[in-house]
């Protein structure tokens, strides 16, 4: 017997599934930059707590992860870390870490964190795919598959070592929305089932869920609002918003946070609202027109009188939380500025500039807007949640620059949608012969005659029917609610044009006659065949050329700008070699080996989680942010003179205080850049401190000669600038030339009287000054 030849069906699975294949691949490898070209090493600032976290659960269990109280940070206050952590990508790590011992794979928890995030990019394509799929087409999915494995928004948090609660949370936030959408087109109560559950997970991994608890109601709304509710609808919200919030308390961080916070209280009242909508509908469905307005009527009053007097209570008495003041960033850019320094003083909290969108998006940005088109151009259900969560998306991504990993795969998917439809259509006419040309291109776009047929076929069905989901009977009918009643619509005016047809060709007829003065506007179908062939050529190649250009950024990006650990830095020499400066780890690298092992390191809070992780030493403030007023002492230590800030440090109990200096080799983000924030901060909660004491005369923040007072006698001032005026940095320049304000030190020979330096980097980096302690009777 021969081999009997798979059908062409199968073919597709097996070609779909080795691309599928194919481009995980490449999402993992792209991510390996940063191991390839330093070696395995957790990146950036928060990673370091997270990476710390892992390494207690695997080590002690799980009992005394959610019970570890860490005093090595925010001393002397310390953190209850079980309340106060999102642990969805800790217990990913631990249980990857479990299954590869089961297997025989004998790594180290670091390696498993690093490679964390570069594994669940792969997956995160996977999501991608059936999304897309779900909405538009196999090809689009497959597209978006590739866009989002490599598209640089989405790579700046999962890069191998980038070991942050974004890596895993992207994965959940698209499998959440995909199993929301095939339970919203399909009515399947397992699918919203799984949806909460995903749900459940990235509550588990991330703060940014509160976005998934807002954009589905709100997704929710537009389909009450558009006429388009549906049983399947109703099942799908009902399900997921209950179970949803019933599993979201189980996170010890969340807590009633899911029912009692303002950021959750717009999915509570949509659930109220479908309810209500619901039940106005089953009234009807058993009661006489006028019996039913009245009771609606009393039905409506009722909800919304109850729902006022509840908000009402609930806010005075302080049941409902007031709203954060993330959230009112979100609405307002400039209320952090202006109300909580804190918050504005994090970079990725800025908005976003536009050169951002392109280098993060690159052929994206121009491709979003054509997939929005073909999504308003079919509204289904499917693609008006497309439609929501893409402008949302652009909304918020605008406002904060942090949101632009929220934006990424939206933008994957629309510019998928966009660019296969594009591609589909052109690529019909280059393969139809020239005379079929025409009727190809005809049958993607329908004339005006045959439009207005199919509206009014449908017009003319849907005034005559009854939506049988909803049981509501509006004025002239109920309009459909799915694609299958609108299909049907479509069939019954079919069934209706002979009747109408005649008096139907006049009206065109006369509004044809009625135009024919102004221009026609010129389209594809009207190129001759030949002309229409080129342009359908030169679309296509322009699309691969984009494409093209895409990867090539995408590659660029990766290798140059995200691939870098924070903790490593490095240039470009003049002869192009690459150059490192291992400056932080060999600071920490000190303070591990040269100090005590209960010595207490104070630093902006910028570099806490790196002191707890790498030199294993006590820190004052670190990078959860949660104590303003702490911060603030802290700030305020930095700001002020020596003597003050000397008393602030030993009543802190501070052994070594840890600065940040780049003016010798360049690095921007030091503490002299970030001065600012150490006074606007401490501003915030001390009214004595004032801001234009520390600039100059003009207004301006200097470091030279015409530098603020106040500036000149701060303690960070001083411990940054100690002993530079005795350096040269740049040829032709004096000594004390600081290469980032590209200007001399404003005051040189500075002498220090209460801290005394312990170590300094090979590159100036790193400063660790010593707290000096009095003697028996009081002298330093």
């Amino acid at each position: 017997m021969g081999l009997r030849m798979p059908s062409t069906g199968q073919q597709e699975v097996v070609l779909r599934s080795l691309i599928l294949a194919l481009i995980c691949a490449v999402a993992f490898s792209t991510r390996l930059f940063s191991v390839l070209r330093y070696e395995s090493i957790i990146h950036e600032f928060d990673p370091w707590f997270n990476f710390r976290a892992t390494r207690v659960l695997v080590e002690r269990g799980s009992y005394d992860f959610w019970n570890w109280f860490d005093g090595r940070s925010w001393y002397p206050l310390g953190r209850i870390v079980g309340g106060t952590v999102y642990p969805g990508i800790m217990y990913t790590a631990a249980t990857m870490y479990h299954a590869l011992h089961a297997f025989g794979f004998n790594v180290d928890i670091r390696d498993v964190c690093v490679l964390t995030a570069p594994f669940f990019s792969g997956l995160t394509a996977l999501a991608a795919y059936a999304l897309t799929q779900s909405v538009a087409d196999t090809s689009a999915g497959l597209l978006a598959a590739v866009f989002i494995s490599i598209v640089p928004g989405y790579i700046s948090r999962s890069v191998a070592g980038s070991y942050d609660n974004e890596g895993v949370a992207i994965t959940a936030l698209l499998v959440t929305f995909w199993l929301f959408v095939r339970a919203v087109k399909t009515g399947s109560l397992l699918a919203s089932l799984a949806a909460t559950l995903s749900y459940l997970y990235m509550v588990a991994a991330w703060g940014g869920y509160i976005f998934i608890i807002n954009l589905v109601p709100v997704y929710v709304l537009v389909m009450l609002a558009a006429g388009r509710y549906s049983r399947r609808l109703y099942i799908a919200y009902n399900t997921f918003y209950v179970l949803g919030t019933l599993l979201s308390m189980q996170i010890r961080f969340v807590g009633f946070n899911a029912v009692q916070s303002s950021e959750h209280l717009g999915a509570f009242g949509v659930f109220g609202l479908i309810n209500l909508y619901a039940a106005v509908g089953w009234v009807q469905s058993f009661t006489s027109e006028r019996v039913f307005r009245a009771v609606g009527r009393l039905l409506v009053v009722t909800a919304l009188v109850i729902a006022g007097v509840a908000a009402f209570f609930g806010t005075v008495t302080g049941y409902i939380g007031p709203w954060t003041g993330r959230f009112y960033s979100l609405l307002d850019p400039t209320y952090a500025s202006k109300n909580i320094p804190i918050i504005a003083s994090v970079s990725e909290h800025q908005p976003t500039a536009w050169g951002s969108y392109f280098f993060d998006l690159h052929a994206l940005t121009f491709l979003t807007p054509v997939g929005l088109y073909f999504c308003f151009r079919n509204p289904t259900d499917e693609n008006l949640f497309i439609i929501v969560y893409g402008a949302f998306a652009i909304y918020f991504s605008g406002v904060m620059v942090r949101l632009m990993l929220v934006l990424a795969p939206v933008a994957a998917i629309l510019s998928a949608i966009g660019v296969s439809a594009t591609l589909s259509t052109y690529m019909r006419v280059l393969r139809a012969p020239p005379a079929e040309a025409v009727a190809a291109i005809a049958s993607c776009a329908p004339t005006r005659a045959v439009a207005e047929e199919d509206v009014a076929g449908t017009e003319s069905i849907v005034s005559s029917a009854t939506s049988p989901s909803s049981g509501l009977r509006h004025r002239g009918g109920t309009q459909p609610s799915s694609s299958a009643s609108v299909a049907t619509a479509s069939a019954g005016g079919r069934r209706s044009r002979p009747q109408a047809s005649q008096a139907r060709r006049r009206r065109v007829a006369e509004d044809s006659g009625s135009r024919s003065s102004s221009p026609p506007v010129p389209s594809l179908s009207s190129l001759p065949p030949i002309h229409r062939r080129d342009v359908a050529a030169i679309m296509v190649l322009g699309t691969l050329v984009l494409l093209i250009l895409y990867v090539r950024h995408c590659v660029w990006v990766t290798s140059e700008a995200y691939s870098s650990p924070s903790v490593v830095l490095s240039a470009r020499g003049r002869d192009g070699e690459r150059v490192f400066f291992d400056d932080y780890r060999e600071a920490y690298y000190w303070l591990r080996q040269n100090t005590p092992e209960d010595a207490k390191v104070m630093s902006w809070w910028d570099y806490g989680y790196q002191l707890s992780g790498m030199a294993n030493r006590t820190t004052i403030v670190d990078n959860n942010t949660w104590n303003n007023s702490h911060i603030a002492t802290v700030g305020r230590a930095m700001n002020a003179p020596e003597p003050q800030a000397y008393a602030i440090a030993r009543k802190l109990d501070v052994d070594y205080v840890l600065v940040i200096f780049g003016g010798v080799v360049g690095y921007s983000s030091d503490d002299i850049n970030k001065f600012l924030w150490m006074v606007r901060i401490p501003g915030s909660v001390d009214p004595s401190v004032h801001e234009k004491e520390y600039l100059s005369n003009q207004g301006s923040y200097v470091v030279d000669e015409r530098a603020g007072k106040a500036l000149k006698k701060s303690l960070l001032y001083k411990l940054c600038y100690y002993r530079f005026d005795e350096m040269s940095t740049v040829a032709g320049q004096p000594p004390g030339f600081d290469r980032v304000r590209n200007t001399v030190v404003g005051v040189k020979d500075i002498k220090l009287k209460y801290f005394e330096e312990a170590f300094t980097s090979e590159n100036w980096i790193v400063r660790l000054y010593r707290v000096k302690k009095p003697d028996d009777l009081g002298w330093m």
